[in-house]
């Protein structure tokens, strides 16, 4: 697990390719990053399910009522597959615009 930290938000990678230990030691650690944005970088896990991703959820939900954006990224799926709860995107660039995006509707209070 690498954590690479950039003013608000928080970019943790899977640097093992095992997803249910990856989930895991973040749930751990949450506390830890749960006053900043999180991008989850699973772009490295070519194997990735949706299944998989629905593991994050609860983690997602419990962020998203504490106002902070939690975006994962991965590559080769069917997004229209994943849930809508779920903020799922291709690349880094989109995980920083969208948490950009949901900065100023927070501002906004939207």
């Amino acid at each position: 697990m690498k954590v690479d930290q950039k003013g608000h938000t928080v970019t943790i990678k899977d640097t093992q390719g095992d997803v249910n230990a990856f989930l895991e030691k973040v749930t751990q650690q949450f506390k830890t990053f749960e006053k900043q944005n999180i991008i989850i970088d699973l772009s490295a896990d070519k194997a990735i399910t949706e299944k998989d991703l629905k593991a994050f959820l609860p983690l997602s939900k419990q962020h998203k009522k504490a106002k902070k954006s939690f975006v994962i990224v991965a590559t080769d799926l069917d997004f229209n597959a994943i849930s809508d709860k779920l903020a799922v995107v291709p690349s880094l660039l989109e995980a920083h615009d969208i948490i950009e995006m949901e900065e100023i509707e927070r501002d906004l209070g939207f």
